[in-house]
C-alpha cells in the first residue's frame, strides 16, 4: 500500500547532518523541478523584496527568520524528513517509537507531499524550510500548478500495483489525482468530528481532529502488520481496527472517499 500524507507547517528548528543533495532524494525523475522551486524560493526570500516574500510563503512580519533559513537552505543541515516534519499528525503517528517491522513498513510505504520537494520519504535527507504548496514564485508560479504537472508520472509509478490510501489535505490533494484503474484502487479519507448539539449529532471538520486521527490511523495501519492489496481491503482493514467509516458516493472513475468519525482526540 502506497500511503500520502500532508506535510507539516511545523518542522524541526535545525537538521543535523550533510548539507541536502538532490541526487539522492527519493523520484529521482522529480530533481529538475526540485531544482527550480528550490533555486526560486532561494532567490526569493534572499531577495530585495522581503514583504513580496513574506506574502507569497504566508508568513508574518514577525517571522522573518523563515526568509533568511529559505535564503540558506542549500548549505543548511539536513536530517531524515521523519524527523523534519512535526505538528499534530506527526506527533500522532509518532514514527521513533514504531517497532522495526512497523517502521520498516513506514519506509517502504509512506510519502509526504511538499511544496518545496513535490513529494519525499520518510528517509529523505532534507533541511527545514518554509513553501507551502499555496505558494506562487517566480519562475514556476503558483506551486499547486506547477506540481499538478510534474507529479503525476512520479507518483503514479510509486503507486505501481499497489491501493493507496490518500491522507492529504485539499490543496496537497489537489496535485495528484489517480485516474482510471488506479482510482480503483485508491481510497481518500476526510475525517469528521461528531458532537451532540441541542440533542442533535452534529458532523464536522476540525483541523486538530482530521490531523491527529489521521497520524493515528497510519500508526494503527503500520502496527497492525496491514498490507490491503484493494481499495476494499484498505476500508475493511479500518473498520477492522474499530474506525467508524462511512463511504460517501463518487463519480465513476474517481477515487473512492470515505469519512471516519471520531467523537474525541
Amino acid at each position: 500500500m502506497l500511503i500520502l500524507l500532508p506535510p507539516s507547517e511545523g518542522k524541526a528548528d535545525a537538521g543535523t547532518g550533510r548539507r541536502v543533495d538532490l541526487s539522492r532524494l527519493s523520484l529521482p525523475e522529480l530533481t529538475p523541478a526540485r531544482e527550480e522551486v528550490l533555486a526560486a524560493l532561494v532567490a526569493h526570500s534572499g531577495g530585495p523584496d522581503e514583504v513580496g516574500a513574506r506574502a507569497a510563503l504566508g508568513l508574518s512580519e514577525g517571522q522573518r527568520d523563515e526568509l533568511r533559513r529559505n535564503a540558506r537552505l542549500p548549505r543548511a543541515a539536513t536530517a531524515p524528513a521523519a524527523r523534519i516534519y512535526t505538528g499534530v499528525l506527526y506527533e500522532a503517528l509518532d514514527l521513533g517509537s514504531l517497532p522495526p517491522t512497523a517502521e520498516r513498513a513506514a519506509r517502504r510505504s509512506v510519502l509526504i507531499s511538499s511544496g518545496l520537494w513535490g513529494a519525499v520519504r520518510l528517509t529523505d535527507r532534507i533541511p527545514p524550510y518554509r513553501c507551502p504548496i499555496g505558494a506562487k514564485l517566480p519562475g514556476p508560479g503558483a506551486l499547486s500548478a506547477y506540481w499538478r504537472r510534474a507529479l503525476a508520472p512520479a507518483l503514479t509509478a510509486a503507486a505501481g500495483d499497489r491501493p493507496v490510501l490518500d491522507l492529504r489535505s485539499g490543496a496537497y490533494a489537489a496535485t495528484w489525482t489517480p485516474r482510471g484503474e488506479l482510482a480503483d484502487r485508491t481510497v481518500t479519507v476526510r475525517v469528521l468530528h461528531e458532537r451532540e448539539v441541542d440533542g442533535v449529532p452534529v458532523r464536522s471538520v476540525v483541523s486538530h481532529f482530521n490531523k491527529a486521527t489521521k497520524g493515528r490511523l497510519v500508526r494503527d495501519l503500520l502496527l497492525a502488520g496491514a498490507r490491503p492489496r484493494t481499495a476494499d481491503q484498505i476500508v475493511t482493514t479500518l473498520r477492522d481496527l474499530k474506525y467508524t467509516v462511512l463511504e460517501q458516493p463518487v463519480p465513476a472513475g474517481r477515487p473512492r472517499q470515505v469519512d471516519v468519525v471520531v467523537t474525541e482526540l
